[in-house]
């Protein structure tokens, strides 16, 4: 997500990921589409940088992001919303459910390269009905934000590491 490399997440690092995601998408720039999206990914920033911005300079280090992620297990009311809406984000075409293309698009929007997600996809979908649900999706991100286990299918929520 550190778009100019710099070591730190701006709000032009979020702003550019929800461009990219936006014209990954097809979606006009100004769309409602592209302006819900846009709307989401800057209220992640913003609640990033309340969070973890502790020397106020607007920009955030990855000490920073971790040591906001040591304390999001007391912080679940903050994971399961970041969860509920970027799940909005992720459900492009809002039937409420999340599908592996849905999914690959998160994952290539963020990284900003073709990836293949088939295998993790699989992995996330524990039923294996092809689709996450949104309650599903809540629970593998709150499993990768603030879960304590390693072997979580959760753990792979941005992929294998």
């Amino acid at each position: 997500m550190d778009v100019d490399g710099d070591g730190f997440l701006e709000e032009a690092d979020f702003r550019a990921l929800a461009r990219r995601w936006t014209v990954q998408r097809g979606s006009a720039l100004g769309s409602p589409a592209a302006d819900r999206l846009n709307t989401i990914m800057m209220g992640w920033w913003t609640t990033l940088l309340a969070a973890s911005d502790l020397d106020r300079d607007n920009r955030v280090s990855l000490d920073e992001v971790l040591g906001v992620v040591d304390r999001l297990g007391e912080m679940l009311d903050a994971v399961t919303g970041t969860a509920e809406a970027m799940f909005e984000a992720v459900d492009e075409n809002g039937d409420g459910e999340i599908s592996a293309a849905e999914y690959r698009g998160l994952i290539e929007a963020w990284s900003g390269r073709a990836t293949d997600t088939d295998a993790v996809f699989a992995r996330l979908d524990g039923n294996g009905d092809g689709r996450l649900s949104k309650p599903e999706f809540v629970e593998l991100w709150t499993e990768f934000w603030a879960g304590d286990d390693p072997d979580a299918p959760g753990t792979v929520t941005f992929g294998e590491l």
